[in-house]
């Protein structure tokens, strides 16, 4: 079995683009050889034009990445943890920038703490830290908020998004639906290794969820109506009034990015 089947796709610069899949489908293999840990048979990956082969030393300094897994040396504190990455890129004086993220991501307090202390939320934190010591124009995050509680997310969604605007590149794969459909400008769907969709969140929630109409009347009684679009929610009205139903309380139900992911997939997240 293939684990990437003709995979092809172009993410733009500065884009926020998500990459979603149930397990198995191929997203941290397609990751790995972007990322030049994995070497695929055939094809070409390449960051910013630079091959992550034939050009791995200039492509892996385009690239950062936040693993899922929680890999960490036991016997660094978290600055040194972060001078020792910097020092991976040739960076000698690098704590200016080294400070500016520990702060956005409320590292401060544990900035000389061993990392085997750390609790597992606060190693992800050092995770997303050393992704981005070298200031990559492109950031790679694959499932960064598994496990993390819900105030460290929001501010790392933050800074996230702050190095978007900035021009930063970021790649997502999280199993957080709600997080994909509030981030990603752009998302691509891969099941058993090949991309089964590939759009904007805007048309992907459009093409394949639609629109439900949920009217309940003064007797408590709701009635459900599946609409293509909003052009078609008028007509709708019209036809319940035609048929007496009275509309006490209406409430129109928008696309969700759940719906679309199980019908690609036929898998929960």
């Amino acid at each position: 079995m293939r684990a990437l089947d003709g995979v092809s796709l172009a993410i733009e610069q500065g884009e926020f683009f998500g990459l979603l899949g149930p397990n198995g489908a191929g997203k941290t293999t397609l990751i790995n050889v972007i990322a030049g840990l994995a070497r695929a048979d055939r094809g070409a990956a390449r960051v910013l034009g630079a091959d992550v082969v034939s050009d791995y030393r200039r492509a892996r300094r385009l690239l950062g990445v936040v693993p899922q897994e929680l890999v960490f040396d036991p016997f660094f504190t978290v600055r040194e943890t972060l001078r020792i990455q910097s020092g991976y890129f040739g960076l000698a004086s690098n704590d200016a920038w080294i400070d500016e993220v520990m702060h956005h991501l409320d590292l401060e307090a544990k900035a000389d703490v061993n990392m085997r202390a750390l609790s597992g939320g606060m190693k992800r934190r050092v995770l997303v830290a050393q992704a981005l010591v070298h200031k990559p124009p492109v950031i790679v995050l694959d499932e960064p908020t598994a496990g993390v509680d819900v105030e460290l997310r929001q501010g790392l969604w933050q800074f996230v998004q702050r190095l978007n605007r900035d021009g930063h590149t970021i790649v997502l794969t999280t199993h957080y639906l709600e997080e994909a459909e509030s981030q990603c400008r752009r998302i691509a769907m891969l099941k058993a290794g090949k991309v089964v969709a590939l759009d904007t969140t805007q048309n992907l929630l459009a093409t394949f969820s639609g629109l439900e109409l949920q009217v309940r009347g003064r007797d408590g009684a709701l009635s459900r109506l599946k609409l293509h679009g909003y052009d078609e929610l008028e007509a709708a009205l019209e036809r319940l009034r035609r048929d007496g139903v009275p509309l006490h309380d209406i409430e129109l139900h928008t696309p969700d990015l759940e719906e679309v992911f199980l019908h690609l997939t036929g898998k929960a997240s």
